[in-house]
């Protein structure tokens, strides 16, 4: 074998491969980030919001494109296009081709001066908009395109087409036109290649019944998108294209494009249920009288609180139908839909617009790259890959992440991600450091004892504060205030190009103090700290104020008030700003070794990759018997074996040498912080402790023990394990059986979609078919939540003559035993009568209880932790869309069903994702802590214990300093959450960032105005 090669190329530049990226290069590895459009971003950057948060897209993707731009071991390679793939696993040989822009990427300065001279117009039309307006043949992707150089269009341009015009040429400032630029061959040694090439999308034109391209006003969802978007077309109002008329009657009409056998589309799309229902509510917002109704199927809202979502739209008015509706026909002005109901009479409705709820798909290009790369497909055109491992392809070396490997959502994208990050680095461990330089920055100016000079920067954030807030007057009032040298205004502060302008300015005016009105600082500050950073300021000279969320989204209807709030929530951050002092970090060495608590398949997991990374292990299990959940499953949907998986992975660890196992213990203490914890474990009266750089979470979860339909009063009621077990070990008796889905699930007292559970009763019911062909099965459901490829399993079982009854929450089925004999009632709308059924087994389908079994455990371990967990007793993600797998509490990561209730392969991916995100701590020697740390004033101090006892980070003891008991503070330990300041009765605790004078000067700024 060749020498292995510590880079990677990462192929596209949607979420999952910026994801990925970071990853690897945070763990000490170079990147190479090929895209073939112009800018990374993918589809997330066409989406407005973003479901269940209702999170901006852009503003939660846009900090992580800014990361990958800066980051000096990820070389972005945009419009280029992979066309050789060649070498063997850890040295590969890849050719790209980076097509020409014919505008200089060294030489652009993005003012977009090109663009507004280039005179074509109405020609071209913009793709990332879907076609709803044209472009200029000069342009750039969207305003906060990371390049953000501009670019020429070649086949659009009056130059290329005639030989005359070169406008752009003439009037850019830079002199950065180049129509002599050629593409470029760039051949790339790489030791693991990661395909994240994102997603096609259905093109509805193929289904003439729904009108697409025919009838006006019968869009996409992704065009809803735009039209939705504050960067869209209309500027965030809600237009039908046809007539740019506001509607007030709108349609959705789910699975297009999906869940449809006959265009060989017999898989759901996962996401389109979520994001239909979340451009509803959206457009509700926009305009609260739209009458709206969903044309769905199955709600499948499977994910963390998506059924809270589902519920919180049906209360605000949205309309939900089953069916799947025959047409869409134009009526005039409107859209005649004609459906039948789920009692299969047939009605029809008029809407203003209408919107196809497209599925995703495996496109022409992503096909090409799978054949460069040798890649298998499954029947459907995505790539295929391992049943356990979903980023395994048949190529080693090679893994899968997204879209690209079949139907997901965002969050399951982000795992996957980092999960393939942890593959290609396990396979590169070796190689880590070799290829990767620091990140230079210029040495820190010392502005002590100078006089503030503040420069304020406000964002127009598209319409999304500019169309509410008058942003100049703003700004003219901003130049007003003390010491205020500079206000300048910008589009999207957040964009490349603003960023750049931000530290120019610095530089320009000489400036020490930064405030930025923009949007939240939750997902913004770390980007606008950087940049300051960059320009030689320390991280800590820098406020935020959120004129977004805060106001102009709160008085979208009151544009005076929200103006002059816009202007007080400047001032006080700008006489906060005056008082901001520069805060120094203290650099602490990492322990590079790897706590996991919880013995299940995501432990087990969670222990194995982080061991192939050469991190040594300690995995602590509370039970006698490692494998969880997974001892209980004995058949898969696909025919694999989970038992010999568990067995061959618990082989692995106990032949490990790196890897401890602790049996029948539990964690009793955890102290310390990320790369320094020192844990205590407990093995029966043994008490050890354990030194560890990152904490990982896998604690698995208990299934839910029923209390309805006479659970354990019978031996013929069980749960759908129970019955598996049974099955497995051909004891099953009888020809009848009835499973009932949602027992104990999106109930009042756990009101959420358990996940596993449609999918148990389906691969149940179909072994039961291919054991007893003459049986009769039933199962009764409100909505089969059979997601993603495994749709496929559901029409299988219909085909086996499986029987589907559907049942509202309203009127459930009902079970009596009497005198031996087992009933179960249910209302058939379909017949529209109530139908009785004898089952020689009845199976309740329970999912993941932390609540009613393990809250107490997880209770005191969340606390132990110093983690969070939601009202269903999961734990609490630090983002549930793009930290999926991290905890606010650094150092501390999770997976597996503690998170919520998944299926084994999706497990397995947040398990190494787990792993993965750990490694960008551990592959580092020490890390730096958070300047924003407490202070204790020694002559106020009375030594009164109240911050010892109230500090949740035990940061805080008390000490005799010159003969005098004092508090004193562990600022290694501290994390500045400011609850000693806030319980000192004597003010003798300050938190530098947030001292008294500091918070004062905001208070007594507000009680003035």
């Amino acid at each position: 074998m060749k020498d292995l090669v510590g880079a990677v190329l990462v192929v596209g530049g949607g979420i999952a491969g910026i994801q990925s990226s970071l990853d690897l290069a945070d763990s000490g590895f170079k990147v190479y980030l090929a895209e073939s459009l112009p800018s990374i971003g993918g589809k997330m950057a066409q989406l407005d919001k973003t479901f269940p948060t209702n999170d901006c897209s852009m503003c939660i993707l846009a900090p992580k494109m800014v990361a990958c731009s800066r980051h000096p071991n990820i070389e972005i390679m945009t419009y280029s296009d992979i066309v050789d793939f060649k070498g063997e696993p850890g040295n590969f040989s890849v050719t790209v081709n980076k097509r020409a822009r014919f505008i200089d990427e060294s030489k652009c300065i993005g003012c977009g001066t090109c663009a507004e001279k280039c005179p074509v117009r109405k020609k071209v039309f913009n793709k990332f908009n879907e076609n709803l307006e044209y472009r200029r043949a000069a342009y750039r992707l969207f305003p906060q395109a990371i390049p953000s150089t501009f670019l020429i269009d070649k086949n659009n341009c009056i130059f290329f087409k005639t030989g005359k015009c070169k406008a752009c040429e003439k009037f850019c400032p830079a002199d950065a036109v180049d129509f002599e630029q050629k593409d470029e061959l760039i051949t790339l040694n790489v030791g693991s290649v990661i395909i994240s090439s994102g997603m096609g999308v259905f093109n509805p034109s193929k289904l003439s019944n729904f009108g697409y391209g025919i009838v006006p006003d019968v869009v996409t969802s992704i065009e809803f998108e735009r039209i939705l978007s504050a960067s869209g077309p209309y500027g965030g109002h809600i237009l039908r294209p046809s007539d740019k008329v506001p509607p007030k009657k709108i349609a959705f009409i789910q699975c297009v494009g999906s869940r449809d056998r006959s265009i060989n589309r017999n898989f759901c799309s996962a996401a389109c249920c979520m994001y239909a229902i979340k451009e509803a509510i959206i457009a509700k917002e926009h305009e609260p009288d739209l009458d709206i109704t969903i044309y769905y199927m199955d709600i499948r809202a499977f994910g963390k609180d998506f059924e809270k979502y589902y519920e919180n739209a049906k209360n605000i008015g949205i309309k939900f139908i089953r069916s799947r509706p025959t047409s869409a026909q134009k009526h005039g002005n409107q859209i005649k839909i004609i459906y039948e109901d789920d009692t299969e009479e047939l009605k029809d409705d008029l809407f203003d617009l209408v919107v196809l709820s497209v599925g995703f798909q495996h496109n022409e290009k992503i096909q090409e790259i799978d054949n460069i790369f040798n890649l298998q497909t499954n029947e459907f055109g995505f790539t295929k890959t391992d049943s356990f491992n979903q980023m395994k392809t048949n190529t080693k070396g090679v893994f899968a992440c997204g879209i690209n490997s079949g139907p997901k959502d965002i969050p399951e994208t982000v795992t996957q991600a980092s999960a393939a990050a942890g593959c290609a680095s396990a396979l590169l461990a070796p190689t880590r450091g070799k290829l990767v330089k620091p990140k230079e920055l210029p040495e820190e100016i010392d502005v002590r004892g100078q006089p503030p000079r503040i420069g304020v920067f406000i964002c127009h954030c598209g319409i999304n504060i500019g169309s509410v807030v008058d942003v100049p007057n703003v700004v003219e009032y901003a130049k007003t205030l003390p010491n205020v040298v500079i206000a300048d205004e910008s589009l999207y502060t957040c964009s490349a190009d603003s960023q750049n302008s931000i530290k120019e300015k610095i530089k320009e005016y000489n400036l020490n103090r930064v405030v930025i009105a923009s949007c939240t600082p939750r997902t913004h500050e770390p980007l606008f700290q950087e940049t300051i950073r960059e320009a030689g300021l320390n991280r800590h000279l820098f406020e935020m104020c959120n004129i977004r969320e805060q106001d102009s989204w709160v008085h979208m209807k009151e544009p005076e008030k929200a103006t002059q709030k816009a202007k007080e929530l400047v001032r006080m951050a700008t006489l906060k700003a005056n008082k901001i002092e520069q805060l120094q970090k203290i650099s602490l060495d990492i322990v590079k070794k790897v706590l996991v608590i919880g013995g299940g398949i995501a432990g087990i997991t969670a222990a194995l990759e982080a061991e192939k990374q050469g991190y040594p292990v300690y995995l602590i299990e509370k039970k006698e018997k490692l494998g969880g959940l997974l001892n209980q499953i004995h058949i898969l949907l696909d025919d694999e074996d989970p038992q010999k998986y568990l067995a061959d992975r618990v082989e692995e660890l106990n032949s490990s040498k790196n890897i401890q196992v602790f049996l029948n213990s539990e964690l009793i203490e955890l102290g310390g912080f990320v790369g320094n914890f020192k844990a205590k474990i407990k093995t029966g009266d043994k008490i050890e402790e354990l030194d560890a750089g990152a904490v990982i979470i896998a604690t698995g979860g208990e299934l839910y023990k029923p209390i309805e339909y006479f659970y354990g009063k019978d031996e013929r009621i069980v749960t759908g394990l129970e019955f598996e077990k049974l099955m497995y070990d051909n004891q099953i008796k009888g020809k009848t059986f009835c499973f009932i889905q949602c027992v104990g699930s999106r109930n009042d007292q756990n009101p959420y979609c358990n996940r596993i559970c449609c999918s148990e009763a389906v691969k149940n019911a179909i072994k039961i078919k291919e054991k007893i062909p003459d049986s009769n099965v039933f199962i009764l459901y409100r909505d089969l939540r059979v997601y993603g490829l495994n749709e496929k399993y559901y029409g299988k079982a219909r085909d086996m003559g499986v029987f589907f009854i559907n049942y509202e929450q309203e009127n459930p089925p009902e079970a009596k035993l009497e005198n031996g004999v087992l009933t179960v009632e249910v209302y058939d709308k379909i017949l529209k009568k109530y139908i009785n059924i004898k089952p020689d087994n009845l199976i309740l389908s329970v999912g993941i209880d932390q609540r009613t079994n393990s809250k107490p455990n997880f209770a005191e371990l969340s606390q132990k932790l110093k983690v969070p967990l939601n009202k269903e007793g999961f734990f609490l993600e630090a983002h549930m869309k793009l930290r999926p797998v991290d905890f606010a509490t650094d150092g501390i990561f999770l997976c597996g069903t503690a998170h919520w209730p998944k299926l084994i392969p999706e497990t397995i991916s947040q398990a190494i994702a787990a792993v993965s995100r750990a490694s960008t701590i551990l592959s580092k020697d020490s890390i730096e802590t958070e300047g924003i740390v407490a202070r204790v004033n020694p002559v106020r101090c009375t030594a009164c214990g109240l911050c010892v006892e109230n500090c949740p980070y035990n940061a805080i003891e008390l000490q005799e300093v010159r003969g005098k008991k004092i508090a004193v503070v562990n600022e290694a330990l501290c994390k500045g959450c400011g609850t000693c300041s806030a319980n000192c009765r004597c003010s003798a605790v300050d938190l530098l960032g947030f001292t008294d004078e500091q918070i004062s000067l905001i208070i007594n700024s507000r009680a003035i105005a």
